[in-house]
């Protein structure tokens, strides 16, 4: 009797022993994410930015450093670096030292670091969602100014001389007008009527204001930023010229990296927006929308041509 109470209690044992591993058991899903690769490379992937905010660059540039190195282990990388500088010139060292692998910035910066640096263009960046983007010259309607010819003898607002949109392509774009324009020291120097003057104001939002204050008589933005002045005081603007359109962003490879790793990392991120987890490191990336393979040789021969008008100046 006592054996077969006890056989019956080790049965007992072995049934919810069984039970109880069945339950813990992990049941595999349809919807469970592909891990991201891992490497045990040693080498790190560095990419770069100018700013004077580091902390919030490094945040939304990292997912993207992370992403990239984590598909190039057949190069022994296994590690992303994100890198910043506090202006173009820096950066430029950075590329021709190796110390930073791609730079993102829009066409004018992206010039100035390929001529200091050997670097190279090799795709395009739809920031923000947009592909290319340009400026938009614009004045008050009561100050009897209706196009740019009539801006010879006035002051102007520009953003930043290495900025594409808010200096670069309205300085070449009233150039080519045939206008002469000339940097001024304050919005207080005299303007000789046979040019005109311009002060870099260092922010898109001080042009509006400055325009709006009477402190210069014209300036210009970016589309999108001409668009965000609330309707009221839009409708008492006029707008001036609008210039040609350019790649919003280009992504530049550092000279001396091997062209079989140019070329991987060129299609790991021309194919970031087809998968959820490409998108998700896309959309954390200031609201990337994709890669292309804008630009072309046409494209940089005419970001070329804009450096050199504004160096000239």
């Amino acid at each position: 009797m006592l054996n077969k109470i006890l056989g019956n209690l080790l049965l007992l044992s072995v049934v919810s022993l069984i039970v109880g591993c069945t339950q813990t058991s992990p049941t595999p899903s349809a919807t469970t994410p592909t891990p991201t690769p891992t490497s045990t490379g040693t080498k790190t992937l560095v990419i770069g930015d100018v700013t004077n905010q580091p902390a919030k660059k490094i945040t939304r540039y990292q997912p993207l450093a992370d992403y990239l190195a984590a598909r190039l282990s057949q190069f022994e990388i296994g590690m992303g670096e994100v890198k910043v500088a506090p202006d173009v010139g820096t950066m430029a060292e950075f590329l021709k030292s190796g110390q930073v692998d791609l730079y993102f910035d829009s066409p004018y910066p992206a010039m100035i670091a390929t001529n200091k640096s050997g670097s190279q263009a090799i795709l395009r960046r739809w920031k923000g969602g947009d592909p290319t983007y340009h400026t938009v010259i614009f004045a008050l309607k009561d100050r009897g100014i209706e196009r740019s010819e009539d801006l010879q003898g006035k002051m102007m607002a520009f953003d930043d001389v290495t900025s594409t949109s808010g200096f670069v392509l309205p300085f070449v774009y009233l150039k080519e007008t045939g206008l002469k324009l000339k940097e001024k020291d304050s919005t207080t120097d005299e303007v000789g009527s046979d040019e005109v003057g311009y002060v870099f104001s260092k922010d898109d939002q001080n042009n509006i204001q400055w325009v709006i204050s009477g402190k210069v008589d014209a300036a210009a933005v970016d589309y999108r930023s001409y668009l965000e002045i609330p309707e009221e005081s839009r409708n008492a603007m006029v707008i001036l010229g609008e210039t040609e359109e350019v790649a919003r962003h280009v992504v530049l490879v550092r000279s001396g990296l091997p062209l079989e790793q140019v070329e991987a990392i060129k299609q790991i991120m021309l194919d970031m927006d087809k998968t959820p987890e490409g998108k998700a490191v896309l959309e954390q990336f200031e609201e990337t929308a994709k890669f292309d393979t804008f630009p072309t040789q046409k494209d940089i021969a005419r970001m070329q041509e804009l450096y050199e008008q504004v160096q000239n100046r």
